[in-house]
């Protein structure tokens, strides 16, 4: 299957490694930068993605641009008969977001939002034991996000941080932990509550954030955004609480069983399931490329859906944009 990235920043190894482990024709790379990039000189370069849809004509397009030209972007090339694999987040707002859904069903074509997190082995294996009810009715959960921006990595591009182009804590860094708490609770939040504040970095958006969700039938979920953890490990804790059991994901993306804990545990399991899944990534992005990679080339070979397909990748947006409606700082109240 031909193969092609669009922008060629922070994150296009990650894409490049998953395309070459699902063994993908890599037909061509396109960046504004004219300079060479992730060492494949034999692939043809394109500054403009539209040029470079009308000369070749990919079949899957990989989009991993700022976010404000996500949707755009993603427009065109289902447009140009191209099947696409967009970063998060899909979009920067709602009707955008419903445009990318609307156009893949109308075309056929597969849309997968990277939200590559939910294929981490740890997060699999929570949300087998919620599918499974080990937890019985959950009463509580929480998501918190503990990373490091210094000045310099948001005066590295213009775009970042702004409204626009980029969102803050919650819609770049932690909107990988929103969405893996959403979906342990099997349903969109009924409310949502939050405060958030720009502290210490001179961005639009916001650098620390909470927010407080209620779920269908009244269970509670908190969520703690920030870049501005001192300097040292970075941390993202997810939690799920039950009346049947406990668990708690660590490490610096949620990747680490921490804790495993049931009314029904089988003798030693929670030690094997810390020896097992108890290893963080070196990278804040973990290991779900490959995987997301692989659902959505399964999704276009079965004509399914892939697990993050363009309503999923919504869910954690509703969520983000519930916070920040009309509250550049300060306490929102909107209800989703």
């Amino acid at each position: 299957m031909r193969y092609a990235l669009i922008g060629c920043g922070r994150v296009a190894n990650s894409h490049i490694t998953a395309a070459r482990n699902n063994h993908l024709n890599i037909a061509a790379l396109c960046d504004i930068d004219p300079k060479p990039h992730l060492q494949l000189d034999d692939v043809p370069r394109f500054a403009d993605y539209r040029d470079m849809l009308s000369a070749l004509c990919p079949e899957l397009v990989a989009i991993a641009t700022p976010s404000g030209l996500h949707a755009q972007m993603a427009l065109d090339c289902l447009d140009a008969g191209a099947h696409v694999i967009i970063e998060k987040p899909m979009a920067m707002n709602l009707a955008d977001a419903a445009k990318i859904a609307e156009k893949a069903k109308e075309t056929g074509l597969v849309v997968g939002v990277n939200l590559q997190n939910r294929f981490n082995p740890a997060a699999q294996q929570l949300k087998a034991a919620v599918d499974a009810g080990r937890f019985g009715r959950i009463f509580s959960a929480s998501m918190q996000l503990q990373w490091h921006r210094d000045d310099g990595y948001y005066t590295s591009a213009a775009w970042r941080g702004t409204h626009a182009q980029d969102g803050g804590a919650m819609m770049n860094q932690s909107i990988h932990g929103i969405d893996l708490l959403n979906w342990m609770m099997g349903a969109d939040p009924v409310q949502v509550k939050a405060f958030r504040s720009t502290l210490a970095r001179n961005i639009e958006a916001e650098d620390l954030a909470a927010v407080a969700l209620q779920y269908p039938g009244g269970a509670l979920a908190s969520l703690q955004c920030t870049t501005l953890r001192y300097h040292g490990a970075q941390e993202q804790i997810l939690e799920l609480n039950g009346e049947r059991g406990f668990v708690r994901l660590g490490g610096s993306c949620a990747q680490v069983i921490d804790i495993w804990r049931f009314d029904d545990n089988a003798p030693d399991e929670e030690a094997r399931m810390r020896r097992d899944f108890g290893t963080s990534p070196t990278s804040v992005y973990g290991h779900g490329h490959s995987l997301h990679y692989a659902d959505v080339l399964r999704a276009i070979a079965t004509g399914t859906q892939p697990l993050v397909n363009a309503d999923e990748g919504m869910r954690a947006l509703k969520i983000i944009l519930a916070a920040y409606a009309n509250a550049p700082v300060g306490e929102v109240r909107y209800s989703i």
